[in-house]
């Protein structure tokens, strides 16, 4: 069996650091330049989002069922790890698909829900009526999307969620600092 050596680095040394420079002319040799009419990776993912467009609004209206369904099974048996970890991971996923879908309006109010959920130290005290608020506040986000003054109801309807939200987690996290710096960080 053949032994791999890496091949050495070059440390230069210095009375507080050292600075290391890898050896790359290994990783140069593997490495083909591309010529003109090569094949361009990024053109052909570009082009097979283009295509999958027409169904970017029926995802994400699936995305808000689930999410609703997230919602209302916390409503029947409450938050619990289980529900929250569904709940989260429904508006996680709706906050990062929105932009690629086109809904970025959507992102925020999404995004407030994660921290929601991320940040409060204790799930069961987590109002039910703000889990409410944000999921519906998305729905309404998405349905509504085709509406030319959206942005600006998006931004007012999120910019809301996040003042609630903010005021709700720094009263819960008062006894975590570390925390604190975090939510006021956002």
């Amino acid at each position: 069996m053949q032994r791999f050596n890496p091949p050495k680095a070059d440390v230069a040394a210095f009375s507080d650091h050292e600075v290391i420079t890898p050896d790359t002319s290994r990783l140069r040799r593997s490495i083909r330049m591309s010529g003109r009419n090569d094949d361009d990776p990024v053109a052909r993912a570009e082009q097979a989002l283009a295509q999958m467009a027409a169904e970017f609004p029926s995802w994400m209206l699936d995305e808000c069922g689930r999410l609703d369904a997230a919602r209302r099974k916390v409503r029947e048996i409450g938050l619990t790890a289980e529900t929250r970890q569904e709940l989260f991971l429904a508006a996680h996923d709706i906050k990062g698909e929105s932009t690629t879908f086109g809904y970025p309006e959507v992102r925020p109010a999404a995004d407030s829900l994660c921290r929601l959920l991320e940040h409060a130290p204790d799930i069961g005290k987590i109002p039910v009526a703000i889990v409410d608020q944000h999921v519906d506040a998305v729905r309404a986000i998405v349905r509504e999307h085709a509406r030319g003054d959206i942005g600006a109801i998006a931004s007012a309807l999120a910019g809301k969620l996040k003042q609630v939200t903010d005021e709700f987690l720094m009263a819960e996290n008062q006894h975590r600092p570390e925390v604190l710096k975090t939510i006021a960080g956002q």
